[in-house]
């Protein structure tokens, strides 16, 4: 397993006006169809369909274990075969985001503007818990999530399936 070191950020807009001043420079943005296949109160296994600008797709299976800042986390490709045996017949709805990842002085910053909720958020993943400890973030990132429930994507991803579920 390897840790993943990242803190979350509420986003009050996208910066627009960064990308344009060239404050922060794009480098892709995909379209992520991501669901949850088991989890618990630590740990959690999920699929991701990711789609990126020219339309070809490419499928993840991952493990993730923990919470807060730092996680344990296994990511792997599968084949589009195994991503739609993982999911045919279960009837689970994906969230939904469009990733449009940035780069500022070495740091690259993940902007997830979701379909099915009104909410964006902005991850910065680090190197070690010292970098992440001396960060400051630029002023267009809003308020520090850290681990509150609501915004975390399996959250998300399960009210959605409640919504789903009672025919919203």
């Amino acid at each position: 397993m390897s840790a993943e070191i990242e803190k979350k950020f509420l986003l009050p807009a996208f910066p627009a006006a960064e990308l344009d001043k060239q404050e922060i420079k794009l480098v892709s943005k995909q379209y992520i169809y991501q669901t949850y296949l088991a989890f618990s109160e630590d740990q959690e296994i999920r699929v991701r369909q990711l789609v990126d600008s020219s339309g070809e797709s490419h499928f993840t299976h991952t493990f993730k274990s923990g919470h807060g800042m730092v996680r344990e986390e296994i990511e792997y490709n599968i084949s589009e075969t195994v991503y739609k045996q993982l999911l045919d017949h279960t009837g689970l709805i994906p969230l939904e985001k469009i990733r449009t990842t940035v780069e500022h002085a070495g740091l690259y910053f993940e902007i997830d503007e979701y379909k099915q909720v009104d909410l964006a958020v902005v991850e910065v993943e680090f190197p070690s818990i010292e970098a992440a400890e001396q960060f400051v973030a630029p002023a267009w990132f809003g308020r520090e999530l850290g681990s509150e429930d609501e915004f975390r994507n399996k959250s998300m991803w399960v009210a959605l399936q409640k919504k789903s579920a009672m025919g919203d």
